[in-house]
């Protein structure tokens, strides 16, 4: 597939396009698009989840309850 003729042919094609819902939703699957593209992890959250994985490789982990009761016991007024 030749990108740029791809590119030509949905130009066009756009250009001509007289329905507002057909162009709002392709402005939709624009903002969407850029959305993604700056939803990168940066270096320091890749490895905050490296860290975080190999604490739980290493059994380094609390269950749920366990956090919750230590919570409460830290913080009780978050719970009244």
């Amino acid at each position: 597939m030749d990108i740029q003729a791809e590119k030509r042919d949905l130009i066009q094609w756009l250009s001509g396009l007289n329905d507002l819902r057909m162009i709002k939703l392709v402005g939709t699957l624009r903002k969407a698009s850029e959305a993604d593209s700056g939803s990168k992890l940066t270096k320091a959250e890749i490895a905050a989840i490296d860290q975080g994985l190999r604490s739980i490789k290493e059994g380094k982990v609390k269950s749920h309850d366990d956090v919750m009761e230590l919570t409460k016991k830290e913080f009780p007024n978050l719970f009244e």
